[in-house]
């Protein structure tokens, strides 16, 4: 493998081939390699968690909104902050709808 460094001496460019930017060689099992390689995937796994964060806080409004229509539990009876939250995401929802925004079903493309 091939690489280029930054001014700091740390990996920034990484080539299968030598190319005019990438003309240090290292191994393919070399740990410093092998860090930067799994900081791209570390980064990747983390946007993908959370994507599914966001269609899970979905999952969450309509289960405490299905608990409150069957009487299982108030409204009031969430605390403070989670009512305030609550109120904060529908009210959000309602401006996002009204605009059209977002369109009818797009919460279920999402998992």
């Amino acid at each position: 493998m091939y690489i280029e460094r930054d001014d700091q001496g740390r990996i920034r460019l990484v080539s299968r081939e030598p190319t005019p930017e990438c003309s240090e060689s290292l191994s393919a099992d070399s740990p410093e390699l092998l860090a930067f390689l799994m900081e791209g995937e570390v980064g990747r796994e983390s946007a993908r968690f959370q994507a599914s964060d966001l269609a899970f806080v979905r999952v969450l409004e309509d289960v405490i909104d299905l608990l409150m229509d069957k009487g299982v539990i108030q409204f009031t009876e969430l605390p403070e902050a989670a009512q305030q939250k609550v109120m904060a995401r529908q009210s959000l929802r309602r401006r996002l709808n009204g605009l059209q925004l977002v369109s009818p079903g797009a919460d279920d493309d999402v998992i």
